[in-house]
């Protein structure tokens, strides 16, 4: 009984297996005789009732966002019209005794014709190249126009080192001081005028603020991402400097030599960026002291400026210009008493008399930052009127070309002694002053 199961078992798996097998082949024979597909590209068919529909959508967002385009700067237009002020707060001059022309001042410095900076915030550098040719022509008889634009373009560079110095602690802006040109003399020497103008645009005109924009927004870019290669970074800002402003010279020739920059100062313009200094007046450190000149454009925190009271700063000024002598000079021009249009800046009565302008008076407005250190200019000349000092004003921002005298303003004395915080001058003019100092740090 046993024998006969497992002989009904082994069939029925001989026979599965044949069954398989045959199944197995049929399906190969199959494959054989079936045509198999090729994958090719067609074009595409379009959906002309999609497409239109697609069409209007980009219409309708088109259409919506250009009437909210419409409605934001309607709404932009209404709010500066009510914001900003219409008037600018000024005042009557009409009565003010003052000179009639550059011409009329009775002790005028050479200097070359004002040359305007345009869209760029570096008076500081058109001022004191300014002066600095006037000391050329004083000290050595030479007259030779200096590259304002070779000085900031490495001031540019010299305030990027600073950044990543101090890992972005350090001010990058426009701006700057006199003594920053002398910096950019000692370390890298000037050029001519002729040899570098500083700008690639085909009218001429100077234009830094997207420059700036485009640097700073680099520069940030290195703080949050903690990149500071040297190299690298100082390497990008001057590609930005070169493609607005010019690749500066590394070789200038002058009457057939060629000369480096460095040896163009010394050689050519025989100046000596050491023999000059700047005076402040402040109750902040002590007088006949060596100070820092407490404002954001002195952005490498320099100590070397001599602290003297308002009389002495006052009066070695006034000497130093009646005497034939320039100065280069530096304050704020934001106060109702500066008047573009009548090429005139003084202290109205309404604000404070002149007669009560003091030391504490100066010291108040710098405190509360009513006098900031926004902007440079040349002084090359001055006169007296009814017993009121007039100082002549070389100065190359736009607003001392809204009046007759393109390119001059008058300050009056009280305007300089209140509002105008800082000059530089050669050392040797101011022996004197400088004799105190010396003595009060022994």
């Amino acid at each position: 009984m046993q024998g006969a199961k497992e002989a009904g078992m082994q069939r029925i798996a001989l026979i599965a297996a044949v069954v398989v097998g045959f199944v197995a082949l049929a399906g190969l024979c199959w494959a054989e005789d079936v045509q198999r597909d090729q994958a090719v590209y067609v074009e595409r068919t379009d959906d002309p009732i999609l497409d239109k529909l697609k069409k209007r959508q980009k219409a309708l967002v088109k259409e919506a966002e250009k009437k909210t385009e419409e409605i934001l700067e309607a709404y932009r237009e209404a709010e500066k019209a009510r914001t900003e002020p219409r008037q600018r707060l000024r005042f009557d001059v009409s009565s003010i005794d003052k000179p009639s022309a550059p011409d009329a001042f009775t002790s005028r410095v050479w200097h070359f014709p004002p040359t305007p900076q345009y869209r760029t915030g570096t008076c500081w550098s058109f001022s004191a190249t300014s002066f600095l040719e006037s000391e050329i022509k004083r000290l050595h008889g030479k007259e030779i126009k200096l590259s304002e634009m070779w000085t900031a373009y490495w001031e540019f560079v010299n305030k990027a080192e600073g950044f990543v110095a101090s890992r972005g602690e350090s001010l990058y802006s426009h701006g700057s001081q006199a003594a920053a040109l002398l910096r950019v003399f000692e370390r890298r020497g000037v050029v001519p005028r002729i040899e570098y103008e500083g700008v690639v645009a085909e009218d001429g005109l100077f234009d830094h603020n997207l420059m700036v924009d485009h640097i700073k927004s680099f520069l940030e870019w290195c703080e949050e991402s903690n990149f500071w290669d040297r190299d690298i970074v100082i390497a990008m800002v001057r590609k930005i400097l070169d493609e607005t402003m010019g690749a500066p010279p590394e070789v200038v020739t002058w009457n057939g030599q060629s000369l480096s920059p460095r040896a163009f100062l010394a050689e050519v313009c025989e100046i000596n960026p050491e023999d000059y200094v700047s005076f402040i007046s402040t109750l902040a450190d002590p007088f006949y002291t060596e100070a820092e000149y407490d404002v954001p454009d002195n952005w490498w925190h320099d100590t070397s400026y001599v602290n003297v009271p308002l009389e002495d700063w006052y009066a070695t000024l006034k000497s130093l210009v009646t005497a034939g002598n320039s100065v280069a000079i530096g304050g704020d021009v934001s106060e109702p008493g500066m008047n573009g249009p009548e090429d005139v800046a003084v202290i109205p009565s309404f604000d404070i008399p002149a007669e009560l302008i003091d030391q504490s008076a100066r010291e108040l407005r710098f405190s509360n930052e009513s006098s900031t250190d926004d902007h440079l200019v040349h002084v090359v000349g001055h006169t007296e009127i009814d017993g009121a000092d007039w100082f002549l004003i070389k100065d190359s921002n736009r607003s001392s070309r809204q009046g007759q005298h393109q390119g001059y303003f008058f300050y009056r004395g009280d305007y300089v002694q209140l509002k105008m915080l800082m000059f530089t001058t050669h050392r040797d003019l101011v022996s004197e002053i400088l004799a105190k100092v010396d003595s009060s740090n022994n």
